[in-house]
This record gives structure tokens, C-alpha cells and sequence, in this order.
């Protein structure tokens, strides 16, 4: 990887999503149906925390894409990927002739990115500069779109669901791996967690139906959702 170590910005942010005081870009709002304080966006400055060789154990990514079942040939999307350390996973998966659409909202996140995937070699990997309330993915062609650690930050979140359920096919999914509310002893920041509970009351009335939850990583729920046939 090309990313600077910055150890004394790596603790900061740690402190930051952990205990409180962090560089994030700074968003105060609660959800309209659960009353959900909307957490704020890591900015780039945060971007080695995201490739932390703690991640392996803490969040044990290739475990939970292989809950995903992605197979060679697919389109997924990978919304708030940040420096690709999904996306990368997932081009590997979906192989040559599959794609992966990595989104984020920050240009220096995406440079990040491409220069990750250069270095691994993935051509399959095109990324794509979101807005807060539109991925800019195309419409009707993605078979996943997957969300590690992200829904809890959309500050527009209705608007979001609804732009993700139109890019996604007549059988779709859209998975969510998020922090698990549910249990105290998970060391972040509340905020940044997100119960069962408030995925189904928050992500249904948008046109999804919460199917299994998946409790094999450590930390995270593994939520699948599928779009709601009558929709």
C-alpha cells in the first residue's frame, strides 16, 4: 500500500471513534423514524485507520464477504469505500469479468484508491464520486451493494436508500456490516453502532426487506436486505 503511517494521527483517530474528540467531518442531525444521532463522515486524514492490520481480527473482512456468496462476473458496489479496503477484496471475487464500483464522497479517498488498486493490479475496479444523497451508480445493473461501517453515517440516509434500490437489480441485495449496538462491551462510539432494531424500522418504509443477519464476526451484524417485491 501507498499510504502513509501516521502514527500520531492513527491514535488520534482512534481516540476519536472510540472515546470522543475525532477529526470527522463534523455533521450533527438525528433520523427522522428512529431519532438515530447520525454520526459524522471520517475524513482523509483518517485514512489509515481504515488500513489498520488490526482490522484482520477486529472486523475479519474476507470472513464476511464469504457470507456474500460473490461470485466471478458480478457488479457490486462499494459505497463509502474509502482507500478500497472492501473494494479491493471484492474485485478479486467478482474476478475479470465482473466490476466493482467503489464510491465515495471524497476525491482524495478515491486517488487513494486507485493507486491501491494500481499496485494490486485490479482493473476491474472503476470509482465513482457520490454525493450525500446520490451514489451515482447506475441504474438497474448492480447485483450488491455492500455498506461496512457507512449507513450509520448518511446524512441523508432516506434519499441514499432510495437512489442504492434503484441501482440494484430485481434481485439484488444490499448488505450492511455494522457495529453491533446491541452490545456495550463493542469499544466505539455509540453513533458509530447500529442495532437490528434500527435497521429494520430505518431501511423497510424505503422499499427493503431485512432478511438474514448474520452474527459470525466478531463486532459487526452481517444485515441482507432484498428489495421489496410490491415496490
Amino acid at each position: 500500500m501507498k499510504l502513509r503511517r501516521n502514527r500520531v494521527l492513527l491514535g488520534g483517530v482512534l481516540l476519536v471513534i472510540l472515546a470522543g474528540s475525532v477529526p470527522l467531518l463534523a455533521f450533527q442531525a438525528t433520523h427522522p423514524i428512529t431519532g438515530r444521532r447520525i454520526a459524522g463522515v471520517m475524513g482523509v486524514g483518517g485514512a489509515d485507520w481504515l488500513e489498520r492490520p488490526e482490522r484482520e481480527t477486529e472486523e475479519q473482512p474476507d470472513k464476511a464477504l464469504d457470507a456474500l456468496g460473490l461470485k466471478p462476473g458480478m457488479t457490486v458496489a462499494d459505497i463509502g469505500a474509502g482507500t478500497g479496503y472492501m473494494s479491493l477484496r471484492m474485485a478479486k471475487r467478482v474476478g475479470p469479468s465482473g466490476k466493482v464500483y467503489a464510491n465515495d464522497l471524497q476525491p482524495e479517498m478515491l486517488r487513494l484508491l486507485r493507486e491501491n488498486a494500481a499496485e494490486a493490479k485490479l482493473t476491474n475496479v472503476e470509482t465513482v464520486l457520490g454525493t450525500e444523497s446520490d451514489p451515482k451508480l447506475p441504474k438497474g445493473q448492480v447485483d450488491l451493494v455492500l455498506l461496512v461501517d457507512v449507513y450509520h453515517e448518511f446524512s441523508q440516509p432516506q434519499q441514499m436508500l432510495r437512489k442504492i434500490r434503484e441501482a440494484l437489480k430485481p434481485d439484488g441485495r444490499l448488505v450492511l456490516l455494522e457495529y453491533r449496538k446491541e452490545d456495550p462491551k463493542i469499544p466505539i462510539r455509540p453513533e458509530h453502532k447500529m442495532s437490528v432494531a434500527e435497521v429494520k424500522a430505518e431501511l423497510e418504509p424505503e422499499g427493503f426487506l431485512l432478511g438474514p443477519v448474520i452474527e459470525t464476526l466478531p463486532r459487526q451484524h452481517i444485515l441482507i436486505l432484498t428489495k421489496t417485491p410490491s415496490r
